[in-house]
Parts: C-alpha cells; sequence; structure tokens
C-alpha cells in the first residue's frame, strides 16, 4: 500500500467519523439551562467546540484506520469471506 492510499483511506474514515460523531456530546440551551437567543432554532447546540470534536473524529479514525491495515496486511478478512452467495 503506498503512502498516498493511506493517506486517502485515513481521510475516509476521519470523514466519515466526524459526520457520525456529530451529535455526541452535543446539548442544546434548554438542556444546558440558559436562555435562547431570539430566532435560534429549538435544536441548537448551546457550544459546539471544533477542535474537541475534529480531535474525536481522528482518534476514532486511527483506530478503525490500524484495525482496516492490519487486516490488509494479514488478510483476516478476504473478499471471499464475504461472498455469501456462492
Amino acid at each position: 500500500m503506498t503512502i498516498g492510499s493511506i493517506v486517502a483511506i485515513y481521510f475516509l474514515f476521519f470523514v466519515t467519523a466526524a459526520f457520525a460523531t456529530l451529535s455526541i456530546g452535543v446539548r442544546t440551551d434548554e438542556e444546558a439551562g440558559t436562555a435562547k437567543v431570539p430566532g435560534q432554532a429549538d435544536s441548537a447546540p448551546h457550544r459546539f467546540s471544533l477542535p474537541r470534536h475534529l480531535l474525536r473524529a481522528a482518534l476514532i479514525a486511527l483506530v478503525v484506520f490500524a484495525f482496516y491495515y492490519a487486516n490488509w496486511t494479514y488478510g483476516w478478512i478476504t473478499p471471499g469471506d464475504l461472498d455469501f452467495y456462492n
């Protein structure tokens, strides 16, 4: 596997993890006990920390990519194992 493939696959895992974890740990103003700004949506987050969110996504992507790369190297699960029709 080339370095370009490694970066591209890690980036895909990172984007997927960032999207999947958007709602984790986010509280609304009602849950935080603060007043809403006029015109604010009821579901708007009270405070969103982008660096914390990106760090969380990077760590999840790192763990998932490590499993992916180990499987690619050692061949634990092959495409033949996923052929359920034959």
